[in-house]
Formats: C-alpha cells, sequence, structure tokens
C-alpha cells in the first residue's frame, strides 16, 4: 500500500501460482498513480494542474486529457459534474478541481500494467474505489458497502467479476459536492454508491448523482450498464432496478 493523491492506494494479487513480474507491474502502476498526482493534484502547488489554474505553460499531455474527459463528463451528465469546485479565498474564482474525475481515471489508466498478469486476479483499492478482475478459474470479488451513517458497518456486498465500483458522499470528507447551479454544497445525500464497467465513469456518475440529490437515482437508472446505491441524509436506502448487491448474510 501507497499513500498517493492523498489517499491510501492498495493493490491485491491471487492466484495458485505468483508470477515473477508482479512486483515489477505493481511497481510501474504506482509511478504512473505518482506522475497522475504531480500533474493533476490541485493540493500542490507546483502541479501542472496548479500552474495552468495561475496561466503558466505547462508540457504534460495528460494535462490536456483531464480536461477534455472532464468536459465530456459534464455533458454526459447534463452539467451535474462540474470541475469547478468551491471559491478560492484568495481571489473568490471557483477553482478548479477535477478530482471527481481524476482518482477513477488514474487507477484506471495505472491498472493497465497489471493485463500482463495472465491468469491472475487482482484489485485496486483508492480510497475506497475499487477496480477488480478475477479469471474464469477464480470466485468474484466480494466488495463491502460501507454504510454511511456507521462507517464500521457494512450495508451491503457486491460480487463483482470485472468492473469498478464508486463512491461518493460526505462521510470521509464532509459536504465537498457542490451543486453546479447553487454553487453551494450538495447536502441532500450522505452517499452514492456506483458500479460498473469503468472506474473514470463510475466516479463521475457517482459524483454527479449526489450533486443532483435524492431524487437521482431515476436518472441514474438510464445510464446505461451502470447501477447505483444512493443513501440520503435522513437515512433512507434508495437504489436502481438492476443494482446488483445484497443485504449481508443474505
Amino acid at each position: 500500500m501507497q499513500q498517493i493523491m492523498g489517499l491510501p492506494i492498495s493493490v491485491h494479487i491471487r492466484s495458485r501460482h505468483l508470477a515473477p513480474t508482479i512486483d515489477d507491474c505493481v511497481t510501474a502502476l504506482f509511478a504512473d498513480l505518482r506522475r497522475i498526482d504531480r500533474v493533476c493534484s490541485p493540493y500542490r502547488d507546483d502541479s501542472d494542474l496548479a500552474r495552468w489554474a495561475r496561466g503558466e505553460a505547462v508540457t504534460d499531455p495528460l494535462l490536456n486529457d483531464v480536461v477534455r474527459l472532464c468536459d465530456e463528463a459534464h455533458e454526459r451528465t447534463e452539467g451535474w459534474f462540474d470541475p469547478r469546485g468551491l471559491p478560492d479565498p484568495r481571489d473568490g474564482h471557483p477553482r478548479y478541481d477535477p478530482s471527481g474525475l481524476v482518482k477513477g481515471w488514474a487507477v484506471e489508466r495505472a491498472a493497465r500494467h497489471l493485463a500482463d498478469l495472465a491468469g491472475h486476479g487482482w484489485c485496486v483499492n483508492a480510497g475506497g474505489d475499487i477496480l477488480v478482475y478475477a479469471p474464469d478459474d477464480q470466485p468474484p470479488w466480494r466488495i463491502g458497502i460501507e454504510n454511511p451513517l456507521d462507517p464500521t458497518r457494512v450495508m451491503q456486498v457486491v460480487d463483482l467479476r470485472s468492473g469498478a465500483v464508486a463512491t461518493s458522499g460526505s462521510t470521509h470528507r464532509g459536504s465537498h459536492i457542490i451543486d453546479p447551479h447553487t454553487r453551494l454544497p450538495a447536502v441532500a445525500c450522505r452517499s452514492v454508491t456506483v458500479t460498473g464497467p469503468s472506474l473514470l465513469w463510475a466516479d463521475v456518475y457517482a459524483t454527479a448523482t449526489a450533486a443532483r440529490g435524492t431524487t437521482a437515482v431515476e436518472w441514474l437508472h438510464g445510464v446505461e450498464a451502470y447501477e447505483g446505491l444512493l443513501v440520503t441524509v435522513r437515512g433512507l436506502v434508495r437504489a436502481t432496478a438492476g443494482w446488483p448487491g445484497h443485504q449481508v448474510g443474505s
């Protein structure tokens, strides 16, 4: 496990026969994530993102990829994913913060280094956002969904052979998701968990759903290949029709 992008990130490998290239693959994965942190962190004054926000020239093409993907995410979510965060206290202008997309994109991009581990199952956990793969001769990964009202308890379990689970909400980071229409913190949802084939888009859709509020389950239901579980600030649980999770012990 390593601390990157302000998150604990761990890689779990399972196989009957460990490949000699595992260490190299995992090392490359972490190096890729550290590069993305240097480029895209909104919390580092020396990042390419911070220099770009100050009007300085940047050279790493990864930042262009992130800006393009944020524009696409804004369009896909009908404006509910918005990289403009809270106002910067220094000048009052909204700070460009692509964090709601970068983490999922970075992990998905870095996990390509594990593709060479033929016959191995793997799980990458980035602060609770998870990308997994299990070959046919292994059981699916069992992913616990934290109860946002009591983070010491698992609320549901998702069995997943390949794909992603991403969660957005206020349990651990407070009310950091912004309603793009009011420019105020979105507080109606305590947590939103989305599962689907891509961690990048699961992360984006979880953030956008949390910004939309408690009625957003209907919107998420119309997003092809993705399902979600929403917990309101009052503890009401709502899910899309195809949500794959099940109660613990069921």
